[in-house]
């Protein structure tokens, strides 16, 4: 089954770091997706009332939770839901560890634009489970 278009294509962004979250909206907004961006997960919650994103990119923490707990929360809502964590401490085993146990793909930061663009497209690409 072919991919959907930028512009058929909705992410949720849950990130704290304002700078951070407004770039890689921009960024992907540029590229004709629907962006859906939030420093909070109770507003992510909400977003999820109103669309169901082809995509969450979360950093590895998220207000007081691990940005892994926070994506089972929200993937949990949204099944079909894939997820980027973007995180700029690789060096950690535990988050690799975790990521990989709960099948998470982590990209390091920082990355340019058309990186960030080409992994979304990567992961967006992926078949699902089950297909």
């Amino acid at each position: 089954m072919p991919s959907k278009s930028p512009m058929q294509t909705t992410i949720l962004i849950l990130i704290s770091e304002p700078l951070v979250r407004q770039v890689i909206r921009e960024v992907l907004e540029r590229a004709g997706y629907f962006v859906m961006a939030t420093g909070d997960l109770g507003t992510a919650v909400d977003r999820l009332g109103e669309a169901s994103p082809d995509l969450l990119i979360i950093a590895p923490y998220v207000e007081t939770i691990s940005g892994n707990q926070a994506a089972q929360y929200l993937q949990s809502r949204c099944l079909s839901m894939r997820i980027l964590m973007v995180a700029g401490l690789l060096a950690d085993d535990r988050l690799e560890y975790r990521a990989e146990l709960e099948k998470v793909e982590i990209f390091p930061r920082p990355f340019t634009g058309p990186q960030l663009l080409n992994k979304v497209q990567e992961i967006l690409s992926e078949p699902t489970e089950g297909t």
